[in-house]
Order: structure tokens, then C-alpha cells, then sequence
């Protein structure tokens, strides 16, 4: 963590020159083995991947409120545009309390029916990064529950709807995530952040993939 932090200071005192690109890196882990995520935000775009400009990548569009994930070996777009959901159950309160500062940021828990689905450390910092990540969640929260809503009775935790579905926004109304816990054991720690010029090739789909429409 004390890596990240140092990353957060660098930037503060470094962005003097102009740029229009936020560049994050974090390092993700499912659980398995731990990976690079790369998230690239601009005004119009949001982009997500493993850190290779010719990778495949999750594309969203701010404007249009689309989200496009691109398979290059499958020559695949898959478009999700958002959809409905069904009312919140009369006892659905979930609880998120941001209390005690800890290491640059603000600790948080998301709990419902006392359990804890999400924890974790967010700074107020990089806010229109936070808000494109939580758009996206926004536009695939329809998938999301007919995701849980298909699967076996066992496999339908609250935790879900909450972290994906009816509050799947709602830790990153508090800033940046610095690290993150969800109840699955998915943890997500925060590497670096800095300031590039955008290409704009990197916020295009690749011509001649077959763009379908995913269910929502």
C-alpha cells in the first residue's frame, strides 16, 4: 500500500503539464494469481485492460452509455447498453459507513443483513475516474442480475445485488479505490495513477469484429 501511496504523491506534485487521459493501474486478483489492470479515463471514454495497447479491452462510451467488450481471437464486440431492473425488495437496507481515515484515504464497508460484501480504502482523488467506474456498473447492472437471477439458488448471495446490481456505484461516490475487498475474495489494490495525452485509437473498436448485442 505504501506503494500506492507514493504513486498518489507523485502525481499530486507532478501535474503541472497539460494532459486529457487518467491512467490507473491496479493489481487485481480473483482469487488466483494476481493481475495487472490498466484503466484509462477521458471525458468521453473509459477503457479497461491488462496494460496492452493491442490486448483485448472493455470500452466504455460516457456519452452513448455503452459498454463494448472486445475479444480480437474471437473477432468479437459484445455491445451492453443498460436495462431494467425490478424494485428493491421493502428489506433491502444495505449500510455503507465511511469512518476512520487509514492510509491516505477513508476506510468503507458495504454490508447487508450483516454481512460485509465490500471493504476497503478510497481517497478523494481522481473523482471523474470513480464516476466512469461506477457508469459502468450503472450500464451492466441488468446483466449483472440476470446473471445471479440464472444461477442456482445456492450461488444467489445478496452480496451480489449489492456489489453489482442496486449499490454497485455506491463505494465509489466516496473517491478512488486504493484497495478492495469483496466477500467472494476478490481484492483489487491501487498501484499508480498518472497524466497522458489520449490516443484516441485506443478508445475505438477495431474494424471488421461482428458487434453483438449482449441480453440486458
Amino acid at each position: 500500500m505504501r506503494k500506492a501511496l507514493i504513486g498518489l504523491l507523485v502525481l499530486c506534485a507532478g501535474t503541472a503539464r497539460a494532459a486529457d487521459m487518467t491512467v490507473l493501474r491496479y493489481v487485481d486478483q480473483d482469487p488466483g494469481a494476481p493481475y495487472v489492470t490498466r484503466i484509462l479515463v477521458t471525458p468521453a471514454f473509459m477503457r479497461m485492460d491488462s496494460g496492452e495497447d493491442t490486448g483485448d479491452f472493455t470500452l466504455l462510451d460516457r456519452k452513448k452509455r455503452v459498454v463494448i467488450n472486445v475479444m480480437h481471437d474471437s473477432r468479437l464486440a459484445m455491445v451492453f447498453v443498460p436495462g431494467a431492473l425490478p424494485p428493491k425488495p421493502a428489506s433491502w437496507k444495505p449500510g455503507l459507513v465511511a469512518d476512520r481515515v487509514e492510509r491516505g484515504g477513508r476506510h468503507f464497508t458495504l454490508t447487508v443483513k450483516g454481512v460485509v460484501c465490500s471493504e476497503g480504502i478510497a481517497a478523494r482523488h481522481a473523482l471523474d475516474a470513480a464516476r466512469a467506474m461506477a457508469e459502468q456498473k450503472s450500464i451492466l447492472a441488468a446483466t449483472q442480475y440476470r446473471v445471479w437471477k440464472a444461477s442456482p439458488p445456492e450461488l444467489q448471495h445478496d452480496c451480489d445485488l449489492a456489489n453489482q446490481v442496486w449499490n454497485a456505484g455506491d463505494t465509489l461516490t466516496l473517491g478512488l479505490p486504493l484497495e478492495e475487498r469483496e466477500f467472494t475474495g476478490r481484492t483489487r489494490t491501487f498501484e499508480s495513477e498518472t497524466r497522458q495525452p489520449a490516443n484516441p485509437e485506443l478508445f475505438r473498436v477495431p474494424e471488421g469484429l461482428a458487434q453483438v448485442n449482449a441480453p440486458s
